[in-house]
């Protein structure tokens, strides 16, 4: 697990270190621009042209900086400096003089593209918070108009460290060499494309101030799958817990065959699929090893009987894959919410469905949010993309795009709801903390990822794992199922089926 920090947290980490540590700005600026350099020289050689664009502020003192180390060595280099040299900071106007000093050619604002073939950006750092404009703006446009390799220093010049937007235009970078901790701006989009191949640099700065900014924000890499709940070797398909596939309408079996089946892959012991009585032929061929039983007369008295039956055999209990929007499938959402005593995973039609349930109290997205947080249960589990969370918060898709921290901030505030709000980046929050999904790529943009993903989250909830920690680990895992694919089948061809079977490789593999 690794933090994601926003730009207010990443000045208290340097804050803290500078001035409660006292370890001096300029250790970390040097440590910072031999990290740099460390990098670059992976990639470049000695008859490459560099220039390192560089602003006043510490950001440009880093890039004028690992320019001087490179220069040291016997790279070809140059300093484009940004601004006036009596507004730089004090540490950025030190390093400007010893450059100076050992004879770097330095030219100021003025900037000739052709002449180059690296770039290193060093113009804004963590602390923009203004629209790029004027001479500024001219000289990134006309860096992103170049085949030069460009290099970023910290973020790329023009992205927000808090959530990826760009501020009217931003460096195309095809390298970043961010420092201390990963920052959220780089891993949403549109910052996680702006970009390119990032790499976090340790520069010095303890962990111990690093906990004191309180940093809420984690994503995980491929050694997080050691979570992964143990396989008891004594164990039997009870120990391994009951899940329960609340799903698909008449002609819809296929979410519910997909959600059941993806948590037999990730190691349900037991997987019951409740769904319209015509989709038995399929799920019985597709999926002998699930449990079948039909929803059609649950309003009845007996049928009523049989469905607190089946709530009650349950370890979890995932609702709303292709289950329509009838009054009969209304009837299973109202009675799942009020008598179920397990977690609950609310997918698809259950989202939709909620939502018109909020139509009837109010419009207003703070109403709707509160009345969300009056479900009464403590472990529910909402996995919304986009437009259904748009539908049940009432909240623009493009204002959530935007927004995709604070909108999940918002939506788990003050309540123990678990939302995994799905995207290219999906983001998982519960109360103050938030999950930043970093595996997956875009051909898993297809009808019915996300009923695989329900039963690979339902299975690890059901193999005893908190509901929590379960849907990150379980949106990880599916983007990594996704990625194997990939590789296999290309993202253009990639379909639900293919994650669904690359499961059990990554388990394979990596478990």
């Amino acid at each position: 697990m690794y933090y994601a920090v926003n730009s207010s947290q990443m000045k208290s980490i340097d804050h803290y270190t500078t001035e409660v540590m006292k370890i001096p700005s300029l250790v970390l600026m040097e440590r910072a621009a031999y990290e740099v350099a460390a990098v670059m020289k992976q990639k470049i050689a000695k008859t490459d042209r560099i220039l390192a664009v560089c602003g006043n502020g510490n950001n440009g003192g880093d890039g004028i900086a690992a320019g001087r180390i490179l220069y040291l060595q016997g790279y070809q280099v140059a300093i484009l400096f940004i601004g006036e040299e009596e507004a730089a900071t004090r540490q950025t106007k030190l390093q400007l003089e010893i450059a100076k000093n050992v004879g770097i050619p330095i030219a100021y604002n003025n900037y000739k593209p052709g002449e180059y073939n690296i770039l290193i950006d060093a113009i804004f750092g963590v602390g923009l918070s203004r629209p790029v404009a004027g001479e500024q703006a001219k000289i990134i446009e006309a860096m992103n108009r170049t085949d030069a390799v460009v290099f970023s220093v910290d973020m790329p010049s023009g992205i927000s460290a808090d959530d990826g937007s760009v501020a009217n235009i931003a460096v195309r970078a095809d390298y970043t060499i961010t420092f201390g901790c990963q920052k959220q701006g780089l891993l949403l989009y549109p910052g996680a494309e702006y970009a390119g191949e990032i790499t976090v640099a340790d520069i010095g700065f303890p962990e111990l101030a690093v906990q004191q900014a309180e940093p809420d924000t984690f994503y995980y890499s491929m050694e997080d799958l050691k979570q992964l709940p143990a396989r008891k070797r004594n164990g039997h398909k009870g120990t391994f817990g009951k899940v329960l596939v609340i799903a698909g309408a008449k002609g819809m079996s296929g979410a519910c065959y997909l959600s059941a089946k993806a948590a037999y892959r990730t190691g349900a012991g037991l997987v019951k699929v409740l769904t319209a009585s015509d989709n038995r032929p399929i799920i019985q061929t597709l999926l002998p090893e699930a449990l079948f039983s039909s929803y059609d007369d649950c309003q009845s008295i007996e049928g009523t009987k049989e469905l607190m039956e089946h709530l009650s055999w349950a370890t979890v209990i995932v609702i709303g894959p292709g289950l329509g929007q009838s009054e009969l499938a209304a009837h299973l959402l109202q009675t799942v919410l009020k008598t179920a005593r397990v977690p609950v995973i609310l997918d698809a039609d259950g989202i939709n469905l909620l939502a018109k349930r909020l139509d009837t109290i109010s419009e207003d997205s703070n109403a709707r949010m509160d009345a969300l947080s009056g479900l009464g249960m403590d472990s529910v589990i909402l996995t919304p993309h986009l437009l259904e969370l748009s539908r049940l918060i009432h909240v623009p898709v493009e204002q959530i795009r935007k927004n995709m921290i604070d909108t999940a901030s918002q939506c788990s505030y003050n309540n123990n709801l678990i939302y995994v709000i799905k995207d290219a980046r999906t983001v998982v929050a519960h109360q103050k903390d938030r999950y930043i999904n970093v595996s997956g790529n875009h051909g898993m943009a297809t009808g019915g990822s996300g009923d695989v993903l329900t039963g690979v989250i339902a299975a690890l909830v059901a193999q005893g794992m908190a509901p929590y920690k379960a849907a990150c680990l379980g949106v990880y895992l599916h983007g990594l199922a996704g990625n194997y694919a990939a590789a296999e089948k290309g993202t253009y061809s990639l379909i639900a089926s293919d994650i669904l079977d690359s499961i059990e490789q990554v388990l394979l593999t990596n478990a």
